[in-house]
C-alpha cells in the first residue's frame, strides 16, 4: 500500500509538472499575439511613447478596427474578397484533385505506381521560390498575369502535392473488401470514390482542405510576383502595401493583422469541431 500510494503521489507531480509546462509554453507561445491585440487598443501616440505602458493601454480604443474596414483608408473588404476567393477555389481544386489522385494512388495498381509515390518526397526538397520563374513564363505566355486564375493555378500547384500525399494515407486505412463489395452491387470507381470513400475519409479530406485554404490565405511571396493591380491583391499583399502609406499606424497595422488571421482560427476551430463530431458518429455506427 505504502509504494502504491508513492507511486500515485509521484504520478500526480509529474502530471502537475507537466500541466504547468504546458500553460508555460502556451503563456510564451501566446504572448506576441496578446501584445499585438493590446497594442491594436492604444492609441497612436501611446503606442509609439518612449515609455510606452508594457501590456493593457492607458486609454482604450476601438478607432483602430473602424479604420481598416474604411475604404478611404484601407480597402479591406476588398482585400478580403479576393483573399477568399482565390483560397476558397484553390483549396476546393487541391482537394478534388487530391482526392482523384491519391484513389488512383493508394488503391489502383499500374506500372510506375511506386515511382509517383516516391517523387511526392522529393517535393519537400525543394522551395517554393524554385517555381517562381518557370511558372511566371508559363502564366504569362498564357495571358493570366495579373488574374486571379494565376494566383489560383499557383495555389494549386504549390498544395495539390501536399494534399495528395495526406490523402493517400487516409484512403490506405479503407479495407479493400469494402470496395470489391462495392463493385459487386454494381458500382463504378467513381461511384464507390463518391460514396464509399469520401464519406468514410471526410475527416482527412476536411484537414486537407483546411490545409490547402491556409497556404493560399496566408501566401504573400506569389501574390507579389503574378498581381500588379491594386484591385486583384490580397490582404497579406494589402497589409505590406499599408507600410509604405501615410495611414500607417502600429495599432491599425495590429488591428488589421489580427482580423486578417481571424477567418483562418475560425475556419480550424469548426474544422475541429467537425472532425471530432465525424470520428465519434462514425464510432457509434461502427
Amino acid at each position: 500500500m505504502a509504494v502504491s500510494s508513492k507511486k500515485a503521489k509521484r504520478t500526480k507531480k509529474i502530471v502537475f509538472l507537466c500541466d504547468v509546462s504546458l500553460v508555460l509554453f502556451l503563456l510564451f507561445t501566446l504572448f506576441p499575439f496578446l501584445i499585438m491585440m493590446m497594442t491594436s487598443f492604444k492609441s497612436p501616440k501611446e503606442a509609439i511613447s518612449t515609455t510606452p505602458t508594457f501590456f493593457f493601454p492607458k486609454e482604450w480604443t476601438f478607432q483602430h478596427y473602424l479604420d481598416i474596414f474604411n475604404p478611404d483608408i484601407f480597402p479591406f473588404l476588398t482585400y478580403f474578397k479576393n483573399s477568399f476567393i482565390v483560397a476558397l477555389v484553390a483549396a476546393g481544386v487541391a482537394v478534388v484533385l487530391g482526392i482523384l489522385g491519391a484513389y488512383a494512388l493508394s488503391k489502383l495498381r499500374f506500372r510506375a505506381r511506386t515511382t509517383i509515390n516516391a517523387s511526392f518526397y522529393t517535393v519537400y526538397m525543394f522551395s517554393g521560390i524554385l517555381l517562381i520563374v518557370p511558372l511566371f513564363k508559363i502564366i504569362s505566355s498564357v495571358g493570366l498575369y495579373d488574374t486571379r486564375t494565376a494566383l489560383i493555378i499557383t495555389m494549386v500547384v504549390q498544395t495539390l502535392p501536399t494534399a495528395i500525399f495526406m490523402l493517400i494515407s487516409y484512403f490506405d486505412t479503407i479495407p479493400v473488401d469494402i470496395e470489391e463489395a462495392a463493385m459487386m452491387d454494381g458500382l463504378n470507381r467513381m461511384q464507390i470514390i463518391l460514396r464509399i470513400i469520401v464519406p468514410l475519409a471526410i475527416s482527412g479530406i476536411v484537414s486537407v482542405f483546411v490545409y490547402c485554404f491556409m497556404v493560399a490565405w496566408n501566401d504573400y511571396l506569389f501574390a507579389s510576383i503574378f498581381l500588379s493591380d491594386s484591385e486583384l491583391f490580397t490582404l497579406p499583399i494589402g497589409l505590406n502595401t499599408l507600410f509604405s502609406t501615410p495611414d500607417y499606424i502600429w495599432g491599425r497595422m495590429m488591428a488589421a493583422s489580427l482580423v486578417t488571421a481571424l477567418p483562418v482560427v475560425i475556419m480550424y476551430a469548426l474544422s475541429e469541431r467537425f472532425i471530432k463530431g465525424n470520428l465519434t458518429d462514425g464510432g457509434v455506427k461502427g
